[in-house]
């Protein structure tokens, strides 16, 4: 079942996406554009130059099951020179971030038979750096993969998302790009979901390919793939539009001497490890300054510069935290609406500018939008 109206795409990347998903639990071997079976076969090693490159990153981590079980399948088909620039760690929430000034490590990591390097970077650094050329000998992959992310990126979620915001860095730079989240919900949601997801996503990312080499595929967008929580039941997809619904954050005040730790860090929580990093990297100095009292749960530190009086400055500690908020009846074009109903929502993420004009002065809005609003230009 299949939903297409006013989505703003080339008719030619709808059809691919149609016939791909209407094949996804077929056992016969996909056909490519000139109508040729494609049979998976085993993947040669990494750096075969006569393959189209594929750059897979993602904001969960490299060690995170939906950029392994994507990495595998990709490897598996046997059609693209993979590679593979992640973050070390979960950067999940860190937005479109960079590392400014100051010294990232990339290391070779073993991963599914690809060429993978692990950053201790956001996953835009990861991005920005392998499409650099100062990492990897390539000059341009033909399509970057974000994902496969856990939890939804729907709505202004998409703000907030590191996995969104590699696939966006790769757009900018100008290479296509897709981001590939899986609804995850905690207390219902296992591991092999992601293989299931992976089954769902990779005859799109196929057709995107396709798309590509006959030079079809759209220039000014990214495309935003949400999975729903059991994708081997999935409905078929929708092609949607960016609602407004969005994780509620949640501050909380918390301890000087209390980090926060594994027990309660979730997927969603990695701004708390950022607060973490910066209560870590406090001086000697200013910590052999600090006085701690406590007042109404919330824990106070005074610190004393310049002779000035300890009382005139304080800390306090807080950690930020998601909570799922319930979708509320919405049109059921919307990204989280689809999602939630079943359906693989797909949806255009556009880079457009826009001038002002105020007398003398000219100002240039760089505006992220998915398929929203219509006066703008298809992309």
């Amino acid at each position: 079942m299949t939903s297409v109206k006013d989505n703003m795409l080339p008719q030619a990347l709808v059809s691919n996406l149609q016939e791909a998903l209407l094949k996804r639990k077929s056992d016969e071997p996909s056909e490519t554009a000139a109508g040729e079976a494609v049979h998976p076969s085993t993947s040669e090693p990494s750096g075969d130059s006569s393959k189209p490159v594929v750059l897979v990153t993602n904001g969960d981590g490299i060690e995170s099951p939906g950029l392994a079980f994507l990495v595998e399948a990709l490897v598996r088909e046997g059609l693209y020179d993979v590679h593979v620039c992640a973050p070390q760690s979960d950067k999940s929430l860190w937005g479109h971030s960079v590392t400014h000034g100051e010294r990232i490590a990339a290391t070779s990591a073993e991963i599914n038979g690809a060429t993978a390097f692990e950053v201790s970077g956001t996953p835009v650094d990861c991005v920005s750096l392998a499409l650099s050329g100062a990492l990897f000998s390539w000059l341009k992959p033909l399509l970057v993969v974000s994902g496969i992310n856990r939890g939804s990126s729907c709505g202004y979620n998409t703000f907030y998302s590191g996995s969104i915001a590699g696939a966006m860095e790769a757009l900018i730079c100008g290479v296509p790009s897709l981001s590939i989240s899986l609804n995850w919900k905690e207390n219902e949601s296992q591991e092999s979901d992601f293989k299931d997801a992976v089954t769902v996503c990779l005859p799109l990312i196929n057709a995107v390919i396709g798309d590509i080499g006959k030079e079809s595929f759209p220039k000014n967008c990214a495309f935003k793939i949400e999975i729903p929580t059991s994708p081997s039941s999935n409905k078929g997809f929708k092609l949607t539009k960016q609602s407004t619904w969005r994780s509620i954050p949640s501050w909380s005040a918390v301890s000087a001497n209390r980090h926060p730790s594994a027990g309660f860090m979730s997927n969603h929580q990695s701004l708390g490890l950022q607060l973490a990093q910066l209560s870590r990297d406090a001086s000697a100095a200013g910590a052999a300054r600090r006085l701690t009292t406590q007042k109404k749960n919330v824990e106070i530190d005074s610190i004393g510069a310049m002779g000035k009086p300890d009382t005139e400055k304080v800390k306090k500690y807080f950690r930020l935290e998601f909570s799922q908020k319930e979708v509320e009846d919405m049109e059921e074009e919307m990204d989280i609406m689809a999602l939630e109903s079943g359906f693989v929502s797909h949806t255009s993420l556009l880079i457009t500018y826009k001038v002002y004009k105020c007398g003398a002065l000219c100002v240039t809005l760089l505006l992220v939008l998915s398929n929203l609003h219509h006066t703008f230009e298809p992309c």
